[in-house]
């Protein structure tokens, strides 16, 4: 299988209404969009691929598992999918609760066609983005993974700017000891430079 920021993102409609879930898969593989339908939020959570890049379209109010609680759980995960919420109970506090818990829109049922199509064109795109970028942070995350403890602390005094005369002086050690961390980091994370490593972590926004 292909890497997953190289796949086409796909749909997930977790929803307890049948006919809505294969209206609504007809609806996005009409336009060429794969969808995968789910009765609830267990199902979707015991099947899914978390490495896949996709959409999730959520009812608010299903059993065992709502909505607003698959959410909670996704954002646990750090599964970087945009949300939709599509809802025939949805009211202004329900869209807010799920906006600023990062869905990114609260459709009502029923839903008009070309607006789902539109929405879902639109977040497919910051699919891609959102599944890429988490890619590469968690690439980073797994480089930092290969050092030590004293390798870390020297590395977040390296992310502060500091020389290595300073840093020796901060840890109590040598200059030559600083030099000697500083080439292991560099070798460990594969990095052409040190340098290139801080600016990683700080594009991705990644603590050392």
């Amino acid at each position: 299988m292909t890497a997953g920021t190289a796949r086409e993102p796909v749909v997930h409609v977790v929803d307890d209404d049948e006919d809505l879930r294969r209206s609504l898969a007809f609806l996005l593989e009409s336009v060429g969009v794969q969808a995968l339908t789910y009765p609830d939020a267990t199902s979707f959570l015991e099947e899914f691929d978390p490495a896949e890049p996709a959409v999730v379209i959520v009812d608010v109010r299903m059993p065992v598992i709502s909505g607003f609680q698959l959410q909670e759980r996704l954002v646990e995960l750090g599964y970087p999918a945009p949300v939709v919420f599509c809802s025939a109970h949805g009211d202004i506090p329900m869209s807010v609760r799920a906006l600023t818990a990062g869905a990114v829109d609260f459709l009502e049922k029923p839903y008009q066609p070309q607006r789902m199509v539109e929405v879902v064109q639109a977040q497919l795109v910051q699919a891609r983005r959102r599944f890429a970028e988490h890619a590469e942070r968690s690439a980073v995350h797994a480089r930092l993974e290969t050092l030590t403890q004293r390798e870390r602390e020297v590395l977040r005094l390296v992310v502060d700017g500091l020389p290595s005369q300073v840093i020796a002086h901060r840890l109590g050690t040598s200059v030559k000891t600083v030099d000697v961390h500083r080439a292991r980091i560099k070798a460990k994370t594969g990095s052409g430079s040190l340098g290139t490593l801080v600016r990683d972590l700080l594009t991705h926004q990644v603590t050392v």
